[in-house]
């Protein structure tokens, strides 16, 4: 159950996690346990979204999966859940993880803190929309679809690519 208490770690930090090509956590730092409010035994196996916060537009996630899917980088604003419920959010940059032989085999990622001026001037605001338009349809494909559109006519309309967009903000 979600509070209204926010978690924040020091700006030095850096969460690292690792996932499967199924987004099943392979590997948590200790900064990532830490902050989340799990050990690592309880984060290894579980899928990344254990620490999905409800507040987090599901488009976002779809953004991020298909860029990171077909071997791209992606830069992206996340608010997460702890444990216990309070939140955290991160400035998350994901890449593919590749065998010797360049076989996408997972998922890494490193968090550090967010600039505090654009979460409060551009990705609250931005998020809040995306996640009225995706609760505005009932059923979860629709909502899905309509709020992936509401993101990336958003996005099209800076005439820049998301992460273009997250880096000018």
């Amino acid at each position: 159950m979600p509070t209204n208490v926010e978690v924040t770690f020091d700006a030095a930090d850096i969460i690292v996690s690792k996932t499967d090509l199924k987004g099943r956590i392979t590997y948590a730092n200790k900064v990532f346990c830490d902050v989340a409010g799990y050990t690592r035994d309880e984060l290894v196996g579980q899928p990344h979204s254990i620490v999905r916060h409800p507040d987090m537009p599901r488009s976002v996630f779809k953004l991020l999966w298909d860029t990171i899917a077909s071997g791209q980088e992606v830069f992206a604003y996340v608010k997460n859940m702890t444990r216990r419920g309070d939140f955290y959010w991160v400035f998350a940059h994901v890449t593919p993880s590749y065998d010797a032989n360049k076989q996408l085999i997972g998922y890494h990622s490193n968090r550090r803190v967010p600039d505090r001026g654009v979460l409060e001037r551009a990705i609250v605001p931005l998020y809040a929309q995306v996640l009225t338009e995706e609760r505005r349809h009932a059923n979860g494909k629709d909502e899905l679809a309509h709020g992936f559109r509401f993101l990336t006519d958003f996005v099209s309309s800076k005439g820049m690519s998301y992460d273009e967009l997250v880096f000018s903000l």
